[in-house]
């Protein structure tokens, strides 16, 4: 996997190969429903983003007093007895640790869960200098010997499954051993029990390190982290420089929040407070030898950067993971280098190279699932956008990128060439909705979906004839359309205007909008997406408009949030945020703006089912109002897991339609399963791939966008 990981071909025959395992498949599917659940369910007697926002507060302080708290620790910690270490970088944070064991003749050393050891792969390290080191966490045990590294930040055994299990532990034990889990766990205590006796120096991770008391912390749910930093005379804490936090009320707030993301447990089993080198039995002294070494790796360099000192706030809960429909399919080992899922991304390009990170950084979808567990509010999708760009600057853009971003800038050059599409594809549709008649050779992994016609006249072309004249309006509203409602989906705008101009709204649209440059934030395009940004909010100046009304999700996520971000330092910050807070999603100011109710429907009694898209629901936090709407004008049939993503994700269903293709499945079969006639959705991308997905399997049910059932069963 770490090879594949420097090669885009490698890395998507990892990609196959990880979509092929069906028990890693059903595994992960059955944790990602149930940890849904569960989560929520452990959630409901606390304030979550009260929370979420006092960790955030308590690791940021953190964050900029980095220097005063680490002394503060280290002053108190050695009051207590504990050395206290400082390592620049992975290789002297395993020479301390080196010296440590041979200065008290460690010969063998049990290890509790680390991720900041995985970080510097430190088991490499002490092996080479003859130690043995033997994991004790089960997981981390289990994939010890299977010289493999953790697929998940807490379950880093979650891909496997009990026969290979029980086959890795007859190799271990030399005694045949059969799949029950319970006989399997009391193999894995016999044996471990063992090695707990036999160590001579205990090595654990440290979730918090307190700094005014010198107290560190493990969190587990197994016990072995006690007994690893009990039983042996030496006991060696390695934390991150991240992991200090001020106080103990600090860390018992985060503790409120980490077993709850981690697990959807109220608390863990083991929740242990180390504040000096306790007794041990060990020595001729009866006292332990305690060490802490602290982590900086770049970590001091990443607490200076005014957008990434956001990462101090990690817990490593491993949620972004967690809720990942990319993990869902794939695994932890396809989705990091070290440390997995959404953070994992990001920290690769920090602790692990930029070779890795560009490879990893691509497979995100944008989904924005993470961001809304995250423990310490991390906005983990800007932040992946952030490396893209980043790692353009630093190494050059793909040629494709460059390409299309020069196309894009250009908007009446942009416009043309879809123009000259539209035209140019008349042999492959003959007339009908979509290309049919494509050869084979030009669909390559593209062919899990029909692909959409461009229209044959755009919503521009078309806007001279159908803007209304409203004579006495309530108010008035400006359109963005996007592309895809421009010029592949125009009847979904026109579908808009007709219940806009029903309800006595003065309706506009400038003519030199363009792209919202969503495509090129996710390239990592940032100059020609500022430069899109700033043509956008040109074409709308002087309008006048109360609102700026948008029919797709993402576009509208990106208009309202990203622009104010990308142009925080630019002249235009101030307009781009008047613009931003004119933005609003159609169901929004359908429902909430002009309050339509269902006495302004014909109801059809049609089964309507709903797929919420990402940005709708989670990115604009958007859920009622759709679903209200749908009942209002049909019958509202709910589908299973509608706010899971549809795997279109704009370019990401390109650059990765292995897993688009297999989301893009699980979702139609979630919406046949519900018997519904129609499907609808907030988003013109959502509906080309559910569109796509359907005409392909020839499914007998219709896709289209919310606003053309409304506009079909508006009262006259």
């Amino acid at each position: 996997m770490h090879d594949a990981l420097k090669s885009s071909s490698g890395y998507h025959k990892e990609l196959d190969n990880a979509l092929k395992d069906d028990f890693l498949r059903r595994t992960l599917d059955t944790f990602a429903v149930a940890y849904r659940a569960n989560r929520e369910a452990v959630f409901k007697d606390v304030d979550e983003r009260a929370l979420i926002h006092k960790i955030a507060e308590a690791k940021d302080y953190a964050c900029q007093h980095l220097e005063e708290l680490y002394t503060q620790f280290k002053a108190e910690a050695e009051k207590r007895g504990v050395h206290v270490h400082r390592a620049a970088t992975a290789a002297e944070a395993n020479e301390i640790i080196i010296r440590i064991a041979k200065e008290n003749n460690v010969k063998r050393v049990t290890k509790s869960k680390s991720m900041t050891a995985e970080e510097i792969e430190l088991n490499p390290a002490l092996e080479a200098q003859g130690i043995t080191v033997d994991e004790t966490d089960l997981g981390e045990w289990i994939i010890q010997l299977r010289h493999e590294g953790p697929s998940h930040m807490v379950m880093p055994a979650i891909h496997l499954s009990r026969y290979q299990v029980a086959d890795d532990f007859t190799k271990a034990t030399g005694e045949k051993q059969d799949s029950d889990i319970q006989r399997l766990v009391k193999v894995a205590r016999v044996q471990l029990r063992r090695k707990f006796i036999a160590a001579d120096m205990g090595i654990s991770g440290c979730n918090f390190a307190v700094a005014e008391n010198g107290a560190v912390s493990t969190v587990t749910n197994e016990g072995n982290a006690r007994m690893v930093t009990t039983l042996p005379k030496v006991h060696v804490a390695i934390a991150g420089l991240d992991k200090l936090v001020a106080s103990l009320d600090d860390a018992l707030t985060a503790l409120l929040v980490l077993p709850r993301n981690a697990t959807a447990q109220r608390l863990t089993s083991y929740v242990t407070w180390m504040c000096g080198a306790g007794p041990c039995g060990a020595n001729a002294d009866n006292k332990k030898i305690m060490h802490v070494v602290f982590l900086d790796n770049g970590r001091t360099q990443i607490a200076k950067d005014p957008l990434f000192k956001q990462i101090f706030r990690c817990v490593r809960c491993g949620a972004c993971a967690n809720v990942c429909p990319v993990y869902r399919l794939v695994g932890g080992h396809k989705m990091g280098y070290i440390y997995i899922g959404a953070i994992g991304l990001i920290l690769t390009y920090f602790f692990h190279g930029k070779d890795r990170a560009r490879i990893l950084s691509q497979n995100c979808m944008g989904c924005e699932s993470c961001a809304n567990v995250c423990a310490g509010g991390i906005d983990l999708p800007r932040l992946i956008r952030e490396v893209r760009s980043r790692l353009n600057a630093e190494q050059g853009a793909p040629v494709e990128a460059n390409l299309l971003s020069a196309v894009m800038k250009n908007r009446k050059l942009f416009h043309r060439l879809l123009k000259f599409a539209s035209f140019a594809q008349k042999p492959f549709t003959r007339g009908e909705p979509f290309m049919r008649h494509l050869p084979m050779a030009f669909l390559g992994k593209q062919g899990f979906k029909a692909l959409p016609a461009i229209a044959g006249k755009s919503f521009r072309d078309r806007w001279p004839d159908i803007a209304p004249k409203v004579e006495k309006p309530v108010m008035r509203v400006a359109l963005f359309s996007g592309c895809a409602q421009d010029f592949i989906y125009p009847e979904e705008l026109e579908a808009a205007v007709k219940i806009l101009a029903a309800k006595n709204v003065a309706v506009e649209f400038p003519m030199e909008q363009s792209c919202c440059g969503l495509p090129l934030e996710m390239m990592g395009q940032r100059r020609t997406s500022m430069d899109v940004a700033k043509q956008n909010i040109a074409a709308f100046r002087g309008g006048n408009y109360d609102y700026i009304i948008t029919l797709c999700a993402s576009c509208a996520g990106h208009l309202k949030h990203h622009y104010p971000e990308i142009l925080e330092k630019d002249y235009s910050t101030v307009e781009a945020q008047e613009f931003a807070a004119k933005v609003i999603d159609f169901s929004s100011f359908v429902h909430d703006v002009l309050g339509l109710k269902p006495e302004d429907f014909n109801n059809s009694g049609q089964k309507v089912t709903y797929h919420a898209s990402c940005h709708l629901c989670r990115g604009l936090g958007v859920k009622k109002a759709p679903r209200e709407l749908i009942a209002d004008a049909a019958e509202y049939v709910p589908c299973e897991e509608e706010e899971v993503c549809c795997g279109f994700g704009g370019s990401y269903s390109v650059k990765f339609p292995e897993i688009s293709a297999q989301l893009l499945e699980n979702k139609l079969t979630h919406m046949k399963e519900t018997g519904a006639d129609r499907l609808v959705v907030d988003c013109p991308g959502c509906v080309m791939q559910l569109r796509g997905g359907a005409e392909k399997k020839g499914l007998k049910i219709k896709v289209d966008h919310i606003a053309e059932l409304l506009a079909e069963n508006l009262k006259k």
